[in-house]
């Protein structure tokens, strides 16, 4: 269910300073940073160095002109020649247009490759999203994992076409003109170049300024990303209570935080743009008014002057653009290092993490150890402080190959913490959980999760067909017969009167359905693969009772051919289960039938009658 944002006066500043896993900005080498995009841009580094080639030669084909006009203006000008005049125009004409067919060039050469580049890192940042253990999920905004995927990507896409390029090519540009200058007259030159040092010490300052704001405006846009999705997914909690004037105050004032930390951008961008641009034009003016003296004294021929002005309004863009360049560059270096803040984090692993499977194998055969066992199971949290006390504190459980087992406690006991342990959504802390006798933890996570089947308490469907979403429980092989065995089972028929059938598409979430016609999609997805174990969390909680017997009827049908775990909360579901296990202080206090514990156990009866319960204080997790 979608939580209620922060209120609007809750500054985005303060909310990503909450966040995990690199939470903000930090001292860091942009450089050293950008340097880390090396693996998704080797394949295509061919097509990008010939494009940063062509864009060198592009420009320095524009520092050609001032030369064609030195010998324009000292020759065919000053020498009355007509012919010569039409000659330089020619001249300066095929130029200009060769500089433009080149800069084309150079956009059409990089769009395909770093459309590639974008493509790629999107794939793999999803893949491994796939991949990352369920605690992280739990730890971090979606909002703030949707905008690594769009636009901190969309970004370095612009990053990788423009800044990279001209930061190298407009570099080599100053570099070549600046030696023209000097060349055609030293003195002027240094006139020029007097702007450079207060040029270079402000871009460091103002380096570390932006880099700040870049990521605080980038982690902000995540935070009010979440707020977005959080109130589209829960516009019905929205509408139902009323709350929609509190959300768009949450969400206007996140927006004017993020506007503040934009215009904090566009001031820092704005003064050195200023600066940037008044230096060279004083630089500039003063080259014109000692060169204007040097042409009156004779020293220095008009036609060098209009060569050395028209070199230097040449390198107006290159300079001028060094502030801009810097920007992005900075923007880009966040972007990459809140797309690797997700990339580094560990993925699950497919073999038995430290202090697990602390329980000797005993060696004994599949007749002993068959079936589901928990074996001195402790389970805490990785998030929880280290002198909590564990959710979970020496399980011990054998459900026999074929028995259906009920599991039962209070409200915060850790019965859905459990049954996430078997298709290891979680991972034990220590102690093991075996399938017919084998280490859960040394088996592979694609087979572990073939032989389990999974049905939560909260079901969750894909913006897909009805038939999609349930046959995403089984394997490739599966056919129209399976989905309609499952769909029977589940007492889910009500799919084939949707107006395209099982093709009907269930929109985001299936909110397009009831609870109950969810719960039951959810339920024919966990047994249309024929599972040899089956773990459910309170599959018919949202069910009415008529629906519920028929489902229970259905349903044991199923539980006599696999090995079950269920998570129960009303007798019902109980009766299900061959057995019954009560969870109590971290620990399985009772195990027998429903009626020999409803007689022999007092808070066994008393969850059974809907009483109170030591336990229920607590918040389940």
């Amino acid at each position: 269910m979608p939580t209620t944002p922060a209120p609007a006066e809750e500054t985005a500043e303060e909310s990503v300073t909450d966040r995990p896993e690199g939470a903000g900005p930090a001292e860091r080498s942009a450089v050293r940073t950008l340097l880390r995009l090396w693996p998704y841009v080797r394949p295509v580094r061919a097509r990008l160095s010939a494009a940063a080639s062509v864009a060198i030669v592009a420009s320095c084909v524009g520092l050609v002109i001032p030369l064609v006009l030195k010998w324009l203006v000292d020759g065919p000008v000053a020498d009355r020649d007509p012919r010569g005049v039409w000659l330089g125009a020619l001249y300066l004409l095929l130029l200009g247009v060769a500089e433009a067919v080149l800069f084309g060039l150079r956009r059409w050469m990089v769009a395909r490759p770093l459309s590639h580049v974008e493509a790629e890192m999107r794939a793999d940042l999803y893949r491994h999203l796939q991949r990352l253990p369920v605690a992280f999920h739990d730890r971090w905004a979606s909002g703030q994992l949707l905008s690594r995927a769009t636009t901190d990507l969309m970004l370095l896409r612009m990053f990788l076409a423009f800044p990279l390029t001209f930061l190298l090519v407009n570099g080599v540009t100053i570099l070549v003109g600046v030696t023209i200058m000097l060349v055609q007259d030293w003195t002027l030159g240094l006139v020029m170049l007097a702007p450079a040092v207060p040029l270079i010490a402000l871009s460091a300052f103002f380096e570390k300024r932006y880099a700040h704001a870049a990521r605080l405006a980038q982690d902000q846009v995540g935070d009010l990303t979440t707020v977005v999705e959080e109130s589209v997914l829960g516009i019905r909690i929205v509408k139902g209570f009323g709350r929609h004037r509190s959300q768009a105050r949450a969400f206007a004032g996140l927006s004017a935080t993020l506007r503040d930390t934009e215009l904090r951008k566009a001031r820092l961008l704005a003064t050195i743009w200023a600066v940037i641009m008044t230096l060279p034009e004083v630089a500039i003016g003063a080259t014109l008014v000692v060169g204007a003296v040097q042409v009156s004294d004779g020293s220095l021929s008009a036609g060098t002057l209009v060569a050395f002005l028209s070199t230097a309004l040449a390198l107006r863009w290159p300079v001028e653009s060094i502030g801009f360049l810097l920007a992005m560059s900075q923007e880009a270096a966040t972007a990459t290092e809140r797309y690797f803040e997700v990339m580094d984090a560990e993925p699950e692993a497919d073999t038995a993490p430290s202090g697990a499977s602390t329980v000797p194998d005993s060696g004994a055969g599949p007749g002993h150890t068959g079936g589901l066992r928990f074996e001195n199971v402790r389970f805490r949290y990785p998030d929880a402080p280290e002198d909590s006390p564990p959710l979970l504190d020496g399980v011990d459980l054998h459900i026999r190959p074929g028995e259906s087992l009920a599991l039962v406690g209070a409200t915060g006991s850790g019965k859905t913490t459990l049954t996430a342990l078997v298709p290891r959504l979680h991972e034990v802390t220590s102690g093991r959980v075996t399938l017919d006798g084998e280490d859960i933890t040394t088996m592979d996570r694609e087979r572990l999760r073939s032989l389990v089947a999974v049905a939560f308490e909260e079901p969750t469907l894909f913006s897909a067909s009805v038939g999609d979403n349930v046959l995403m429980g089984a394997g490739p092989e599966a056919g129209a017969a399976d989905l309609d065995r499952a769909l029977a089972v589940a007492q889910a028929d009500f799919a084939h009167a949707l107006p395209q059938g099982t093709d009907t598409q269930v929109g985001e979430q299936g909110l397009s359905l009831s609870g109950g016609q969810r719960q039951r999609l959810a339920l024919a997805r966990a047994v249309v693969g024929r599972p040899r174990f089956l773990v459910l969390d309170d599959p018919l909680s949202a069910l009415d009772v008529h629906t519920e017997a028929a489902v229970e009827a259905a349903l044991r049908r199923v539980l006599a051919d696999t090995t079950a775990l269920i998570v129960a909360h009303r007798p019902s579901t109980v009766l299900l289960a061959d057995r019954v296990a009560l969870l109590s202080g971290g620990r399985i206090a009772a195990l027998g039938t429903h009626q020999e514990l409803l007689r022999t156990h007092t808070e066994y009866a008393r969850l059974m009658s809907g009483g109170s319960s030591p336990d229920e204080e607590d918040e389940d997790r």
